[in-house]
């Protein structure tokens, strides 16, 4: 398991039950409200692109 902070490009990971590649990975800390990271994943099964935001500090299953 890996912090949200820990994502980069290039890494796959597990969301839902599906595996992902992190196409674009970055953290965002806003003048107001809490710190999160945008990202841009790769389905691998699909080939299709999506947008998905973490909170900073979330826990995700990284994929060796």
């Amino acid at each position: 398991m890996i912090s949200s902070n820990d994502i980069r490009s290039g890494m796959v990971i597990e969301l839902n039950g599906t595996l992902f590649e992190v196409v674009f990975a970055e953290h965002c800390k806003p003048g107001k409200g809490s710190a999160f990271v945008r990202t841009q994943l790769r389905n691998l099964d699909t080939g299709a692109i999506i947008d998905h935001k973490f909170r900073a500090g979330e826990k995700l299953e990284l994929v060796k």
